[in-house]
């Protein structure tokens, strides 16, 4: 019996044609600035995001961490939500490393932060408090979509009181199909973006920061300060390089995939949140160490919490959804 991962699109495993891409790609010292596969990827992804420069880094949380420290200077401030991959998620880096206070706010329902709470969390330009100066997002939002209207919204907010707006787009790409408009349409109201190739997108490694070239270089610097930088690169760029140009469009398929799921699971009675792109969301309670049993039991990996997020991914195909609604049915709840 085959296993069905369903606890992240991290779990992807490279495609054939991929696989084929690395092997052939033309390998540099990228510390060097010589690797012309890596210098490929970056100049692809910050034109197709309509930004002057971009920077490849191992790992999302390097991208996002960049680019925070990049923004701001010691003493800085930084507004972001409470329940933010780049707050929550990513080891306090900003804080440990940079020097930079997190400036937390409760997120709304639909993974927006109200921006009428936003701009009273800015603080007055006073020697007693930080300095805020970045407006932190991120997109997709435990799935949801963050609509253009908002962005625009944020966009205005920031630039009227003179702050910086970066997007965590680890899952940009989802929104984007989602949406039904290019990547760069969501990527033209932030002033930087770090899109994660690892998740949805199906390389094994990697992530790419947009920015300004005076941006990215100031991130490229603190990439090496960091530990980020690699020599024969190339050979995960090319797997970047393969995803955008022959795995964008199939995240539709994730998406479907996902909403089957979601609308099979409130079927046989779970409590299932509205599901928007490649994340169902599930009420397990205090059983869900209980149920990721049984589903074990059946080939199904999940992660046990309360609110069970279930991910869909290239590796999780259509035929597969009927199994896990029937791995879930097996479960008994009386």
């Amino acid at each position: 019996m085959s296993l069905i991962d369903l606890r992240s699109d991290t779990v992807t495993q490279p495609t054939a044609g991929m696989r084929e891409a690395m092997l052939r790609a033309d390998l540099g010292d990228d510390v060097y600035g010589e690797d012309p596969t890596v210098n490929r990827l970056e100049a692809s992804l910050a034109e197709r995001l309509g930004f002057e420069a971009a920077l490849f880094v191992p790992t999302g949380t390097m991208s996002n961490l960049l680019g925070l420290m990049a923004h701001c200077e010691r003493g800085d401030e930084y507004i972001v939500g409470q329940q933010a991959h780049t707050y929550k998620y990513e080891g306090g880096g900003a804080a440990v490393l940079g020097s930079v206070q997190p400036q937390p706010i409760d997120g709304e329902v639909d993974g927006s932060l109200d921006l009428g709470k936003v701009e009273a969390a800015i603080k007055q330009d006073d020697f007693h408090f930080a300095r805020t100066r970045l407006l932190a997002l991120e997109n997709t939002m435990q799935g949801k979509v963050l609509p253009m209207a908002y962005l625009a919204a944020a966009r205005e907010l920031t630039h009227r009181r003179g702050l910086a707006l970066h997007l965590d787009g680890a899952r940009l790409y989802n929104a984007a199909v989602k949406l039904g408009v290019d990547a760069g349409e969501i990527a033209r109201h932030f002033d930087s973006v770090s899109v994660c190739l690892s998740k949805g997108l199906g390389a094994p490694v990697g992530s790419v920061l947009c920015g300004n070239r005076a941006l990215i270089a100031k991130a490229r610097r603190l990439r090496k300060m960091v530990g980020g930088g690699m020599r024969q690169a190339g050979v995960l760029a090319a797997a970047g390089l393969y995803a955008l140009d022959h795995q964008v469009e199939r995240l539709a398929e994730d998406h479907a995939n996902a909403e089957r799921l979601g609308a099979g699971l409130q079927a046989i009675g779970f409590v299932v949140e509205p599901v928007q792109t490649n994340m169902v969301y599930v009420q397990a309670g205090d059983r869900a160490q209980e149920l990721a049993v049984v589903l074990a039991e059946r080939g199904i990996r999940v992660s046990p919490a309360p609110r069970l997020r279930l991910v869909t991914h290239l590796d999780v195909g259509a035929t597969d959804i009927p199994r896990i609604i029937e791995a879930f049915a097996a479960f008994p709840r009386a």
